[in-house]
């Protein structure tokens, strides 16, 4: 019973007597909920410097996120963002790392990648995260890859992919990670996707598999799995589409919702949320932002979005990262 009762219930769990407490601090109970199939997704975005917002689209509430420490990496350039087991992690450029834990709901400092980097792609599974490609201090176009272990808080070095990337995405695919799209050097965009298997150690290029998802001056791929199956929102043609695996193929669904306004892709966020995609952004006013939650469950049908929430914020996404646990 006490698995199965929301995240947001567990501070009340923890007050109750010092077992219950060891039970929810030390992250045992997300370890025995993800044992038994249990998971409550919800969406962390960020539309203000520093600040993040929660939202639960089971149960539409919205919940407080402490603001991040101030630091100077983090005011005006480049930031990235996942989350992985109970934590949210998010980047710098100057080798910086903060990791926000929901068991402590507080932000820390973390051990930085053993290269570090900004405009990789990434993607978790369970309390695993995997990144690959990007830049780093100096501009250099990474072909490097790790993984990370939320357990240990401990970077593993991978296998380098066959094709340095930057401004890539990721995703995990039928048990692989699957690193799309992005920009080499001389800003020559790639159309390739490269497949890592865990089992084997080793990458495989995908020729054609993100043609058209991203440009030089667009946002990287914005791509999303729900059920084993991949979906892309393409922001120039505001379309939802499905990539067909057997022949290396993206499929148009429909359309992306009405208002969900993007600048070549940047500022628009879309994710898997358990088995829903959810789509993050807001209309362009010029009296103060607001931000639009719209979700839709893939069937064999063109997409239907349904207004899940609204909240008046910044209306450009900077980073968004959806945590399941």
């Amino acid at each position: 019973m006490l698995l199965r009762l929301s995240r947001s219930d567990y501070g009340s769990v923890a007050s109750l007597n010092r077992d219950f407490n060891s039970l929810v601090r030390n992250g045992e109970i997300y370890r025995l909920r993800r044992q038994n199939g249990i998971a409550e997704h919800w969406v962390y975005f960020s539309c203000n410097v520093l600040e993040w917002d929660a939202y639960d689209p089971y149960r539409e509430r919205w919940i407080q996120v402490p603001k991040m420490p101030p630091d100077e990496c983090f005011m005006c350039s480049d930031k990235e963002s996942l989350a992985v087991g109970t934590e949210l992690l998010v980047f710098g450029m100057a080798h910086i790392v903060f990791r926000y834990s929901i068991l402590t709901n507080s932000w820390t400092r973390a051990d930085p990648m053993n290269s570090p980097r900004c405009l990789f792609g990434s993607t978790s599974v369970g309390e695993k995260a995997y990144v690959a490609g990007g830049t780093d201090a100096s501009g250099k176009i990474l072909s490097s890859a790790e993984m990370y272990d939320s357990v240990t808080h401990t970077w593993t070095p991978l296998p380098s992919m066959n094709r340095a990337r930057k401004m890539c995405s990721g995703v995990f695919l039928d048990g692989k990670f699957y690193v799309i799209g992005g920009v080499t050097n001389n800003n020559q965009v790639l159309t390739c996707g490269e497949e890592y298997d865990l089992n084997r150690g080793s990458w495989r290029v995908i020729e054609n598999m993100s043609e058209g998802l991203n440009g030089v001056t667009g946002a990287p791929p914005l791509i999303a799995v729900v059920n084993n199956q991949l979906y892309a929102a393409d922001y120039s043609e505001k379309d939802v589409k499905k990539y067909d695996k057997l022949n290396n193929k993206w499929i148009a669904l429909g359309k992306l919702p009405e208002r969900s306004v993007s600048m070549n892709g940047w500022g628009l966020a879309f994710r898997a949320c358990g088995d829903r995609l959810i789509v993050i952004g807001g209309p362009r006013t010029s009296i103060g932002g607001i931000i639009e939650l719209n979700s839709w469950v893939p069937d064999e049908q063109p997409p239907v979005w349904n207004l899940v929430a609204t909240r008046q914020s910044g209306n450009f996404v900077y980073n968004c990262a959806v945590m399941g646990c």
